[in-house]
């Protein structure tokens, strides 16, 4: 195990950065996201109550926590209007991965189109408020053919 690594008792690794995202139905969101982005489960602590006091998932071999709106300072995107903040997702596919979120229930904000720095990219918003920018790497580029291309694309 690295210093970037750690065990929660479940025998496998979580990152030691990993987003934690706040629900409004957590057990909905984990099937949801196994469906969505083919998620593993790595534990689920349920609440008393039915709902979800913890889950940790494994993404395209990345953690990402998830855990029910509990108390008054943690709130799901829903509650708050919205969020500032995106899940970057890198797959093989992304026109297929959009299109898989989106049979699963997931919103579509931006289609998957080829992007000025060279990857194939959008965006989908799932049923819990968090957005997943959907990534397909393309052509490598530098940061100068990066700064040229964007330097176009804004200029149109």
């Amino acid at each position: 195990m690295t210093e970037t690594d750690y065990d929660i008792t479940s025998g496998r690794n979580v990152h030691s950065v990993t987003p934690h995202l706040i629900v409004n139905d957590g057990m909905a969101a984990i099937a949801f996201y196994k469906a969505a982005f083919g998620a593993e489960e790595m534990i689920v602590l349920p609440r008393p109550d039915g709902g979800l006091l913890h889950g940790c998932l494994s993404i395209n071999g990345s953690s990402v926590m998830v855990a029910d709106e509990a108390c008054s300072s943690v709130h799901a995107p829903t509650s708050l209007k919205g969020t500032t903040v995106s899940i970057h997702l890198v797959v093989a596919n992304a026109d297929e991965a959009a299109a898989k979120a989106v049979s699963a229930g997931a919103k579509l904000i931006m289609p998957v189109e080829d992007m000025f720095w060279g990857d194939r990219f959008g965006v989908v918003e799932d049923p819990f408020g968090h957005q997943w920018s959907i990534s397909t790497p393309g052509k490598p580029m530098s940061e100068s053919e990066m700064q040229n291309a964007a330097a176009a694309a804004f200029a149109q």
